[in-house]
């Protein structure tokens, strides 16, 4: 019998709220997401023509269990993550994550670190109202408001641009300063050429980072921000994805599933980009 092949990008969703603060509920955005994917009011196609409904090459992996405590497990389930994640990169899959809150994205790319041959050089584009660098936040240093300032802290990348921001306090503005964070105004969010990104790059999409008319299902809205379309011509146009998140995704704040909507079309297209090129073991492009 013929082994199973693996595929080049899979999915992945990581149903946990336990880093949240303020609200929780971002445990139950995969589940929501997924439905509307695969909602009749809509396809399966990518706008470059892509019928992801016939594609072979990826594959929905279903949720990870993970703990569900907010006072404990924490390390449990960062290690669980990282270790769901390598196993994907090392076999040769890209992974695009669903959260789950924003705390996710640490353990995403500590997994990615750890397969040898994994990506050098890794430009996180972090789409986003917040900056997500404090250092610590509400006693906790692996907070959904947290995870940027772990990942440059350990070099899993070798430079961030945030795009999006709009609730930088003076900690945070120190914080990027310190990591050497890019972060274009509003003006300029989406000049790309400008910021002369070069492969590989892990895209990573809060919701809030759009505005809350096209995303009102999430925790912490903040008003000002980027449209559906304008993040969908951000994943046209960066060079060649090594894996992605779409996070904070909260249903029970979501208003006639605008938001899951909005996130499932992000994740076709996500999805399209990381089957632009084929992958082998060890994470690289074949």
């Amino acid at each position: 019998m013929a082994e199973p092949v693996q595929p080049a990008a899979v999915v992945i969703g990581l149903p946990t709220d336990a880093a949240s603060s303020f609200e929780r509920g971002a445990a139950k955005g995969p589940s929501a997401i997924r439905a509307a994917l695969h909602s009749p009011s809509s396809n399966l196609m990518t706008e470059g023509g892509l019928d992801l409904a016939a594609d072979p090459r990826w594959r929905d992996l279903g949720d990870l269990d993970l703990p569900k405590s907010r006072t404990g497990g924490g390390e449990a389930r960062r290690t669980a993550i990282e270790r769901a994640i390598a196993a994907q990169t090392s076999a040769g899959s890209k992974v695009l994550s669903l959260g789950g809150d924003h705390s996710i994205t640490y353990s995403v790319l500590r997994g990615m670190q750890r397969p040898s041959g994994a990506p050098k050089g890794l430009t996180v584009v972090q789409i986003d109202a917040h900056p997500d660098l404090y250092d610590q936040f509400e006693g906790d240093r692996f907070s959904h408001a947290c995870p940027f300032a772990r990942i440059m802290e350990e070099g899993l990348a070798a430079r961030l641009i945030q795009i999006g921001i709009r609730t930088a306090n003076a900690h945070q503005r120190e914080q990027a300063e310190r990591f050497g964070v890019e972060s274009p105004p509003r003006r300029s969010w989406l000049d790309l050429d400008a910021l002369a990104i070069e492969p590989p790059v892990y895209l990573s999409i809060d919701l809030d980072g759009l505005d809350p008319a096209f995303a009102p299902g999430v925790s912490h809205p903040e008003a000002g921000g980027l449209s559906t379309r304008e993040v969908l011509e951000v994943i046209e146009r960066l060079p060649e994805l090594a894996g992605a998140d779409i996070v904070e995704l909260n249903p029970s704040r979501d208003v006639r599933g605008v938001a899951a909507a909005a996130a499932s079309k992000l994740a076709k297209e996500v999805l399209g980009r990381l089957l632009e090129t084929p992958v082998s073991a060890g994470g690289r492009p074949a």
